[in-house]
């Protein structure tokens, strides 16, 4: 397939704005001022709080341009400028829809342009600075705390003006507004960490007591760290991604961006100061974004890494295919609704049955190829957050937890397997496993006792509970006696199993 020869642009925009069928800016682009500062703008933010930005202006209006600022990467600033930073998102669903994106105006490359982002983030214009920069920018130590080990941050504090960090350039430019009188920015952390304005701030307030305990003191005084969770299925970039949609707006467009329909982000409403008009594009504000974080680490993302490990074992690739499977949508469907949903308090805006419905129906969505080895990846950390939590409550409720503990056998398995296979093993604690010989053991007790003792992994009180060995001894001796194609037959018989009382 040959792409179209002319590329998208400001200058042919308007070639495209006679289709009818691809929405494009209706605010005046060109004379829009920048008003966000974005520090990271990969795949996720270009599908999420971009589009926000852009759906708020094209209602409202307002400078709130973006520039974005790549900290390791040249390729969205080289990419980007040769379209005057417009790209194409492609939202699938049963039919796909177009819109061409332009609320980014501005890429820089931290590494060539430091003083430019200053400038940039140091701006009165400037109102809100925003980050997708994972939890591995966050500088973080071991008890949330700054990490004043960590290389970047040695170096910004040695090179205070000239910073390679997201903290360094953040507090840089905090402390130049400070100084010439300019307001503050707030600050909006849009990873998928729990509490994560409270982690940046954390690590912002004790990188400028580094400098200067009255910067502190005005940063912690005059700077918003809203706590916030952002859902949103985006698969990469692909090149038949670039063919097609070049292809339907007619135009070159080097760097299209492709998400699921269903689209999410809640905000702490608990700050102050001007912003897009969100909340009229479906933005929440709201007083219990932890609520609506456990709702998606205990539905969303406990049922995908569920599917990941038992969905690899029964030879599956993707999440459409192992949902698609009704032993599999069965599992998962019983999971939520029998030892999930009970599990914690929804917030009032939600309803958590609707909500985990809506989940699996997204997981059945055929346009999105979200690979299951994907989600396998960094198990050791996943679980910590997405399945024991759960369980812990439980098993302190007195509510089930017997597929719960079929969810945790099957992540056992998933690394017995890839150890006794030679397989690799993506995870922080690979070389972990790999020196602990019980793991291939064909004694199921001693396996579960061995993965129980990981106490960087497992509680004092989940290492120590009987009802919970029991479960997952029952649990991975079905695995490895039954036929996980099966997986309906093994929940049945797991919930039939009379359980031990503590």
């Amino acid at each position: 397939m040959n792409l179209p020869i002319k590329k998208l642009g400001q200058h042919n925009l308007a070639e495209i704005i006679n289709n009818q069928d691809i929405q494009t800016p209706s605010y005046d682009r060109v004379n829009t001022q920048i008003g966000i500062v974005h520090l990271g703008p990969g795949a996720f933010h270009r599908a999420h709080q971009a589009v926000y930005t852009e759906n708020a202006m094209n209602l409202s209006g307002g400078n709130w341009g973006i520039c974005g600022v790549s900290l390791r990467s040249v390729t969205a600033r080289n990419i980007l400028a040769e379209q005057d930073y417009l790209y194409t998102l492609a939202i699938l669903d049963e039919e796909v829809n177009y819109q061409v994106i332009g609320a980014i105006k501005e890429v820089l490359f931290a590494s060539e342009q430091s003083a430019e982002v200053i400038t940039r983030m140091s701006a009165a214009s400037t109102k809100l600075v925003t980050l997708t920069i994972t939890e591995k920018g966050y500088c973080l130590a071991f008890n949330g705390s700054l990490d004043l080990d960590n290389d970047d941050i040695k170096h910004d504090l040695a090179n205070p003006t000239n910073p390679i960090s997201a903290i360094g350039f953040i507090v840089e430019s905090l402390k130049q507004r400070k100084i010439n009188g300019v307001d503050a920015f707030n600050l909006i952390s849009c990873d998928n960490i729990s509490k994560n304005g409270e982690k940046l701030r954390r690590v912002v307030l004790d990188y400028a007591k580094q400098f200067d305990v009255s910067l502190q003191s005005w940063i912690d005084q005059n700077v918003a760290f809203p706590n916030t969770m952002v859902d949103s299925i985006t698969p990469k970039t692909e090149h038949y991604t670039i063919h097609s949609v070049s292809k339907v707006i007619g135009l070159q467009d080097n760097w299209p961006i492709q998400r699921e329909r269903f689209t999410q982000w809640v905000i702490d409403n608990n700050w102050q100061g001007e912003r897009p008009d969100w909340q009229s594009v479906g933005v929440i504000f709201t007083d219990d974004v932890d609520g609506f974080e456990k709702a998606k680490l205990r539905l969303l993302n406990c049922l995908h890494s569920t599917l990941a490990y038992s969905g690899l074992l029964a030879g599956f690739e993707t999440v459409f295919d192992v949902t698609s499977d009704k032993g599999f949508n069965y599992f998962i469907s019983k999971l939520a609704s029998d030892e999930i949903i009970n599990s914690f308090a929804p917030p009032k805006e939600l309803d958590a049955k609707v909500y985990g419905n809506e989940i699996i129906q997204r997981f059945l969505n055929p346009s999105i190829r979200h690979l299951l080895a994907q989600i396998a990846c960094d198990g050791s950390q996943k679980i910590q957050m997405r399945v024991l939590p759960i369980i812990e409550d439980n098993l302190a409720l007195g509510l089930p937890t017997k597929l719960l503990s079929l969810s945790l056998a099957c992540w056992f398995e998933f690394i017995c397997n890839a150890l006794k296979e030679g397989k690799e093993i993506i995870d922080p604690m690979a070389n972990d496993f790999a020196n602990m010989p019980k793991l291939l053991s064909n004694d199921i007790c001693e396996v579960v006792e061995t993965f129980l003792s990981i106490n960087t992994i497992f509680s004092h009180a989940l290492r120590n509970n009987i009802l919970l060995k029991v479960q997952l001894v029952n649990s991975q001796t079905a695995l490895r006696l039954g036929e996980i194609n099966k997986i309906n037959d093994i929940v049945e018989k797991l919930c039939r199993t009379q359980g031990i009382p503590q």
